[in-house]
């Protein structure tokens, strides 16, 4: 196997793909699925998928916070930005997710006036709510371990603080539990992982050791560049050809075994695991973070009467099924006529980490 510093060469990942090719002769097919949103369109932007083995499919999984966001959440979301005296404060890609009503969207809702503002960082929503003392101002924390730290750093200076006018609706989502669901599905198919070097970047890459050693599923933490992808792609075919699944961590530059202590000290601190509904994948115990009791009076869902409800599908909709890798963005009888990113049905299309938005702006093979 090459070295690193071999395989970010041209010839490197030459040689990389020619071992790819012949591992996977004369198999059956073969499904590596990635679990990250920046993964999914990282692999469209290269033109990974044009240039593999025809009997190896690289399927999205997961890994998109913005998408695995329920409908039943995003309706609760419309309906709190209507209340009097409230600001909603988000990231941008979750303005224009539809909930159950189609093209009932936050952006819709700012544009008829209500008080939505789109911020870059938690700590942005919290200077919103410095700035605007009379109004109560509630941040939507949405994304997966990436995210839950600078979330939980943001309610722990709302309470250094004495903010009270700044709450969290926390909307965050554990990986681990997501992937056992996803395994632990009928219709699961999936010969290996590609596991997000962001995510890892926070848990460590032993939080993914459960993969091969529950499932017999041989995974690969990866980096984001088109070397680091087709590299753990040969790792991942390797390890499946000799039939010795383990996990391997590629993304070593950024990557560690135990992962930022500071940083999940402080989701422990704040945080604790609790029961969340997922798009496509249903409710999942201890599959979301809640506020602790401690930070009760920055909890929105409290203050608020906000709780997590299943909710319609627009129509003819398949993100579901594209979230779990059963069906690509293509087979769903929506994409790229009644769903583009500039008029989009679902949130995978929405999203500059969704499958469907990767696939209509690069193609898929």
């Amino acid at each position: 196997m090459l070295s690193e510093r071999e395989f970010r060469r041209p010839y490197g990942a030459e040689k990389l793909l020619k071992r790819i090719e012949s591992l996977c002769r004369g198999k059956g097919p073969i499904r590596f699925m990635e679990i990250c949103g920046t993964h999914t369109m990282a692999i469209a932007k290269a033109g990974l998928r044009a240039v593999l083995p025809g009997n190896l499919r690289l399927v999205s999984g997961p890994g998109c916070p913005v998408c695995v966001t329920p409908s039943g959440a995003i309706d609760e979301i419309l309906r709190l930005s209507g209340e009097k005296g409230l600001m909603i404060a988000s990231y941008g890609d979750l303005l224009r997710v539809p909930g159950s009503r189609p093209g009932d969207t936050l952006a819709r809702r700012k544009a008829l006036g209500a008080r939505v503002q789109t911020v870059y960082s938690p700590m942005e929503a919290l200077a919103l709510a410095e700035e605007n003392p009379a109004l109560q101002v509630v941040f939507l924390g949405v994304g997966f371990e990436t995210t839950a730290p600078g979330t939980a750093a943001c309610v722990l200076e709302a309470r250094e603080r004495g903010l009270g006018n700044f709450s969290l609706l926390c909307l965050l989502k554990r990986t681990e539990p997501a992937l056992r669901a996803l395994i632990a599905a009928p219709d699961f198919a999936v010969d290996g992982f590609l596991c997000p070097g962001h995510v890892a970047a926070v848990t460590g890459a032993g939080a993914f050791s459960f993969l091969p050693r529950e499932f017999g599923l041989p995974a690969v933490v990866s980096g984001f560049e088109p070397a680091d992808l087709v590299y753990s792609v040969c790792r991942l075919a390797d390890m499946l050809a000799r039939r010795e699944p383990a996990l391997e961590n590629e993304y070593t530059r950024l990557v560690g075994w135990e992962g930022n202590l500071p940083a999940l000290k402080a989701v422990e601190e704040v945080f604790r695991p609790v029961s969340s509904l997922w798009r496509g994948l249903g409710e999942i115990g201890e599959s979301g973070y809640g506020l602790k009791e401690e930070f009760a009076p920055w909890d929105a869902a409290r203050r608020f009467g906000f709780s997590e409800r299943r909710g319609a599908e627009p129509p003819g909709c398949r993100c579901g099924q594209v979230i779990r890798g059963v069906c690509s963005p293509e087979q769903c009888p929506l994409f790229g006529g009644a769903c583009t990113p500039s008029d989009p049905v679902g949130p995978c299309m929405v999203s500059g980490e969704g499958a469907c938005a990767a696939a209509y702006r690069y193609g898929r093979a």
